[in-house]
């Protein structure tokens, strides 16, 4: 049957959303049913939806538009953008993945909101074979960095390497480092292991919600490691190296935070600085089992020119070079053998 050829349904089972019902019925992913939603064609109870989040309850009904406006609307919720200015180093492919190291300022997903070239324009203008697990809006992404975060990102070019690729995500085989520079260095290898959802002042933030309850408050569980790797010769700065154990939305950026530490550059997350730069925060480091040789992999994403130029400003050259070798990255977190 056509996945689309249903257009009505009558809801047994409570309390489940009505975009995570509507994926299930529809084998769709959940984006693109937001999608529908937000384009005001789901009416429940013979209203219109507004949100994606609608609880159910056993008896309502749920109506959909035709299958031809469906696939109109899921089909044209982005207009690819020109790409040609976009420079995205390619660190390593091969016929089931690509590593890329990418550039700062570049948005890695399409969404409503974004009205510039991303890096998944960037990779439909170049040919390249993508996954579809994902959606049309987030093709053969597994996972994604900020706007302003460089460095280090996954891509799968078909379904099966994408399943393997976020499983692995999920049972945390995947591992990934960050370098980043603060405006109080710390003191000492230092963990952070909370809840964490959206600030409930600020929905563009996220925040540590341990012990905070209310009722439309989600959180999911979050870790990551931070050990520091040299003061600056300026001031107070200091480089460290952050090892994530989940990836929750802004986990590096809002871990540091509740530990009143703050990333250069990071505005919305406390920084008071007057430097006039981008957040400098770069997924440096990269491993992960080959979805089909199952041989271990690594990957190193080098530094852009605007962060490396401002550590070398900042920092001792010589003790610079030392401290962001990899085996002395893994051996501040005593994790060479993890991989």
């Amino acid at each position: 049957m056509d996945k689309f050829s249903q257009r009505d349904f009558e809801v047994r089972d409570s309390y489940k959303r009505i975009d995570a019902f509507l994926s299930e019925k529809l084998q769709v992913p959940k984006n693109q049913v937001s999608q529908l939603i937000k384009n005001s064609f789901v009416l429940l109870n013979e209203k219109l939806c507004k949100k994606g989040g609608e609880r159910l309850k056993s008896g309502d009904r749920i109506k959909i538009l035709p299958r031809e406006l469906i696939e109109g609307v899921v089909s044209s919720s982005h207009m690819d953008l020109e790409t040609t200015h976009l420079k995205v180093p390619i660190i390593y492919e091969d016929e089931a993945l690509l590593v890329l190291n990418k550039p700062p300022h570049l948005v890695v997903h399409n969404a409503p909101s974004v009205q510039e070239a991303t890096l998944l324009d960037w990779l439909k203008q170049h040919g390249f074979s993508l996954s579809t697990l994902s959606g049309e809006e987030r093709y053969g992404i597994v996972h994604r960095l900020d706007k302003d975060t460089s460095g280090a990102i996954v891509i799968a070019k078909n379904n099966l390497a994408h399943t393997h690729l976020s499983e692995q995500l999920k049972e945390r085989k995947m591992g990934r480092y960050y370098l980043a520079v603060i405006d109080k260095m710390l003191d000492k290898k230092t963990c952070v292991e909370c809840q964490i959802g959206r600030h409930f002042k600020n929905r563009l933030k996220m925040a540590r919600l341990d012990g905070f309850k209310h009722k439309n408050m989600a959180s999911r569980y979050s870790k990551s490691e931070f050990s520091p790797l040299m003061m600056s010769t300026q001031n107070d700065m200091g480089l460290i190296t952050a090892k994530l154990h989940t990836g929750r939305t802004h986990q590096i950026r809002a871990h540091l935070e509740s530990l009143n530490c703050h990333i250069l550059g990071d505005t919305l997350y406390g920084y008071k600085g007057s430097i006039d730069t981008r957040i400098l925060l770069h997924a440096y480091l990269i491993y992960f089992i080959h979805p089909y040789s199952g041989r271990k992999m690594f990957f190193k994403a080098h530094v852009f020119d605007d962060m490396l130029e401002f550590l070398t400003k900042n920092f001792d050259e010589v003790g610079l070079y030392e401290c962001i070798q990899e085996d002395f990255i893994l051996r501040s977190f005593d994790s060479r053998s993890s991989f």
